[in-house]
């Protein structure tokens, strides 16, 4: 895995491995923490995840169809449709139940095959066929894709770039008021 601090700042690789990190740090948390705080360290990771995801389909994936090939891309994104219905599952069950975790650990065990999977065949191959500025311009628009980028999951839209262009901003918008009220509710 390449390390974040040999990368400019702003490199679309370092964003992702940044929050690569931030994810499997929450999936501890979440799989170790009990009732209240459970249910809220899920909603945090479940909103990262959502808006991660969706701003590698629509950023990250047409570019590694050009330098990793269709296969390599295709295999991401049926990863982030699989994972997606598992965290769809898991957004109806309590959080403080056992089958709450059953089912978290197989979200647990998908997430972190499927970061591997980026770290060892799609990443590598980004920095190879994309120079620093082409990384960083990737960069800023992975960062303008994640601010209007859902914040729950929705399989019918995962794992497909040209619907998540076209779902992904009706669907931001009532997760984000939903996320308000909820926290306003709090």
């Amino acid at each position: 895995m390449t390390d974040t601090k040999d990368l400019p700042e702003g490199d679309v690789v370092a964003i992702l491995l940044e929050q690569h990190q931030r994810i499997e740090d929450l999936l501890d948390e979440v799989g170790t923490s009990e009732g209240d705080e459970r249910q809220q360290l899920f909603e945090e990771l479940r909103a990262l995840l959502a808006v991660h995801e969706t701003a590698e389909e629509m950023v990250l994936r047409p570019v590694t169809i050009d330098v990793a090939g269709k296969d390599v891309a295709d295999a991401r994104n049926d990863e982030e449709r699989e994972a997606n219905k598992v965290l769809k599952t898991l957004e109806a069950v309590d959080a403080a139940g056992d089958d709450f975790l059953t089912t978290f650990e197989e979200l647990r065990a998908a997430v972190l095959a499927h970061a591997k999977a980026e770290e060892t065949e799609e990443f590598p191959a980004i920095l190879a066929g994309c120079d620093e500025d082409q990384r960083r311009g990737m960069g800023t628009l992975l960062r303008a894709a994640e601010k209007v980028a859902p914040t729950r999951a929705h399989p019918i839209a995962a794992g497909s770039p040209v619907r998540q262009a076209a779902l992904g901003p009706m669907a931001s918008v009532v997760d984000r008021t939903r996320d308000a009220i909820s926290a306003a509710l709090s």
